[in-house]
């Protein structure tokens, strides 16, 4: 049973498998054992992330296509559950027209920028996607009877999805069983399915001939693979996975705009949380994205409370004053990338295999 979910690729790594089964457990028992609104946002938002960059690590990791374009498949999914449940109202219904349509056009546009631009070669292609991603948020900023323009769209989800729906009056474990708390669930294991398959995708036939072509385009090309059809199909799915990511997004805040799913600054998370996770490994994605979420949520609040206890010194105060905290993260990612050159997956795995040889 746990070599079909894992689709056979395994840890590999005692230290490993301990770190993602406590990931698993902790996201699973998130609202039981780190109680509060803001540790269950974290929560929800270390699942979305990790869709999302597990398949940004489809294209990056396992293809080798560099894409700056990966955000505006998760903007679209995000636009599609805002416009569907504005339109129709907080329906069911609505949810599944509304991410059909971003399905759809996800998977019309990943085909058209792949068609037309994977011929193109390493920056050359990363240049058309930026501009592409760019030309997206322009349009989705100034479409405002359809998008909300830079103001957004707030929406009502169906009411068992809502806060305001409590079938149990008293609490579980000291939780609140609400609707809140079954938008978390109906998101993990949405995410669990999710990087299940995509597991199973990087493990088929499929994902070899992509890290086949990822290794040596040519050498792929000579012995009779497509390499243009394989490179599209990768990147058709990835988009469709950001696209679902973004789904989950609005979701979880019944609000999207501009800034919330197509900045450029989440492109530059996901790029981050992919090299500190280790590409080309989707495990890598579950652990990037813990640390990366819990230290850019609570690494101002570790911060305050060093500034507090340095007070006797002013200039120690100073370095940590939560001000600091984007220079400190900074400081954490360069360290992680100094020694874990091929992220923390990839470290924990030589090190299992050095042992063990």
């Amino acid at each position: 049973m746990l070599n079909r979910l894992l689709s056979n690729d395994y840890p590999r790594s005692k230290l490993l498998a301990v770190i993602l089964a406590a990931i698993f457990l902790g996201l699973a028992f998130a609202p039981f054992l780190f109680p509060g609104v803001k540790a269950l946002s974290v929560a929800a938002k270390v699942l979305i992330f990790v869709v999302l960059v597990a398949s940004f690590d489809l294209l990056l990791g396992y293809t080798g296509i560099v894409s700056f374009a990966h955000t505006m498949f998760f903007g679209i999914g995000a636009y599609g559950i805002a416009v569907a449940t504005t339109r129709m109202g907080p329906t069911w219904s609505a949810l599944a027209v509304g991410m059909g349509g971003a399905l759809l056009l996800s998977l019309l546009l990943s085909l058209a920028v792949g068609l037309f631009s994977l011929r193109v070669r390493a920056i050359f292609f990363a240049m058309i996607t930026l501009a592409v991603a760019a030309a997206f948020q322009t349009l989705a900023s100034q479409l405002s009877e359809i998008t909300g323009g830079e103001d957004g769209l707030s929406f009502r989800v169906p009411e068992i999805l809502s806060p305001s729906f409590e079938p149990f009056e008293e609490p579980f474990l000291g939780v609140s069983i609400d609707g809140r708390l079954l938008c978390y669930y109906l998101l993990f294991v949405t995410a669990v399915v999710l990087v299940l398959s995509l597991l199973r995708i990087v493990n088929s036939p499929f994902g070899r001939v992509l890290q086949a072509i990822r290794e040596n385009e040519f050498r792929a090309e000579a012995i009779g693979y497509r390499v243009v059809v394989y490179r599209t199909t990768s990147s058709v799915l990835s988009a469709l996975f950001a696209c679902a990511a973004g789904a989950m997004l609005a979701l979880w805040l019944r609000y999207n705009g501009p800034d919330t799913s197509l900045s450029f600054e989440i492109m530059m998370d996901c790029l981050l949380i992919v090299v500190i996770g280790g590409m080309g490994t989707i495990y890598g994605s579950a652990i990037g994205a813990v640390l990366f979420l819990v230290a850019q949520s609570y690494l101002q609040d570790l911060l305050r409370l060093g500034s507090e206890a340095a007070a006797s010194l002013p200039w120690l105060s100073a370095l940590l004053s939560p001000d600091r905290w984007l220079l400190w993260l900074g400081v954490l990612f360069v360290l992680s990338v100094y020694y874990f050159p091929t992220g923390v997956v990839g470290r924990l795995r030589a090190a299992a295999a050095h042992k063990a040889g």
